[in-house]
């Protein structure tokens, strides 16, 4: 089964799953409230089935009454879904038309969020540092989940990924041999530490937590997919009110800005890789 695929649960379950969502919000403060149900019933019962629980409410036990239990909850909850150069023709049309641009301003601030364990993170400053950029723009890279933040900082992936990395990489337009950028033991790629020079690695929560500066790109992509109607809207206003006027924001590719509120203040820079200009 596929994350899209309907998972049928019965109605002391979904009383269940309600329970223990609100109890995420009202003892933690991490408000899956506006999620998607389909996304969050499946990773809930996949974590239900791992400890051997015989129901939702005794995850919820376990949440409430277990210290250390939380995190692990939470990186399944979370959104940990990437690779490097992922949607390399988005990279490429980054790198060909908006690069240009960014090339008139003398500094740049770009923002990653929901970078999940920062693959793609690391593959812009990969880009930033062939385009001459990098010495001038600062990266900042969020997500809710601290885990997934200390695995980003490690910079380190597994080898296994490389071969596919690689392909990404060369189609996206990259410069050099993509083997440049890391060394290798028996089971990870590790790469050089001058990437992650101007780049700030923070937990933000896109749900509960406000604007944090003004930047000239903002990344958010296969992101909001996983929320509802209302809950996107919430995140698109926090995005619009964090870009400068001429500033720009990258979708997934089944996402879109144009039918939300401020949508009338973008122009579709490049409609094909779903990058959006402010106006």
């Amino acid at each position: 089964m596929t994350e899209t695929e309907p998972l049928v649960l019965d109605e002391i379950q979904e009383i269940e799953i309600n329970l223990l969502i609100e109890g995420l919000y009202q003892k933690y403060g991490y408000d899956f409230r506006g999620y998607v149900r389909a996304s969050l019933r499946r990773r809930i019962m996949n974590r239900m089935k791992a400890e051997q629980l015989p129901t939702i409410t005794a995850l919820l036990d376990k949440v409430l009454h277990e210290p250390g239990y939380l995190g692990r909850l939470l990186n399944d909850l979370s959104i940990r879904m990437t690779e490097m150069y992922r949607d390399p023709d988005f990279f490429s049309a980054f790198r060909n038309d908006v690069v240009p641009l960014l090339r008139e301003l003398p500094q740049i601030r770009i923002w990653h969020a929901g970078c999940a364990t920062g693959e793609e993170v690391y593959s812009m400053a990969i880009l930033l540092h062939e385009e001459g950029l990098a010495d001038r723009t600062t990266i900042y890279a969020t997500d809710m989940n601290e885990k997934a933040l200390t695995a980003a900082q490690t910079r380190a992936f597994p080898l296994k990924k490389m071969q596919q990395y690689t392909k990404n990489y060369l189609k996206a337009g990259g410069k050099k041999a993509f083997s440049e950028y890391y060394t290798t033991d028996h089971q990870f790629a590790y790469f050089h530490p001058i990437l992650e020079e101007n780049l700030i690695f923070a937990q933000h929560n896109l749900v509960t937590d406000g604007s944090f500066n003004e930047f000239h790109v903002i990344l958010c992509r296969n992101v909001m997919i996983y929320f509802d109607n209302d809950l996107q809207q919430q995140v698109h206003a926090l995005m619009y009110n964090s870009l400068a006027k001429g500033g720009f924001i990258g979708l997934g590719s089944k996402e879109s800005i144009l039918f939300m509120p401020k949508g009338m203040h973008y122009e579709e820079f490049h409609p094909q890789e779903r990058i959006y200009r402010k106006v």
